[in-house]
């Protein structure tokens, strides 16, 4: 019989290797979950600070196109009224800061992001990368080069 490959760190696209969260993780964590897609309402982005009070009379789709030049929000469905926030081009969300791998806009973060992992791909379970694993793989990649 062979045995289970044990995998050092969950994959983002691979639910199955996403590991059952619990509160401590996080704090060894590389944020991983930052780099999934943030879906939000418009009382996000009014929490956020991007949008004011008295834009809520404009249809969604003018806010849209006004945050989407502003380089703010990556897409805008118009029939759910959700939008996507920009990503960076490594996939880190717009807020996460790369230094410290915080959220700098944690007091005023969006729903999406209040209830993970409660709700998401796999409600319960997190793509955790311990910051050792991640640290081991940049370094071998460095070395690539």
């Amino acid at each position: 019989m062979m045995k289970p490959n044990l995998i050092a760190a969950a994959e983002i696209d691979r639910l199955e290797t996403w590991a059952k969260y619990s509160a401590p993780m996080c704090g060894s964590c590389v944020s991983s979950c930052c780099t999934l897609p943030v879906e939000v309402k418009i009382k996000d982005l009014v929490r956020i600070g991007v949008v004011d009070e008295f834009e809520l009379g404009e249809p969604p789709k003018n806010i849209a196109k006004r945050l989407q030049k502003e380089g703010l929000v990556e897409r805008f469905n118009q029939k759910s009224g959700i939008f996507t926030l920009q990503r960076m081009s490594n996939n880190d969300c717009y807020y996460l800061d790369r230094k410290s791998r915080l959220c700098t806009i944690y007091d005023k973060r969006p729903d999406t992001c209040r209830n993970h992992p409660k709700i998401g791909p796999r409600p319960g379970y997190c793509a955790y990368k311990p910051k050792e694993v991640e640290r081991e793989r940049q370094s071998r990649n460095i070395e690539r080069f």
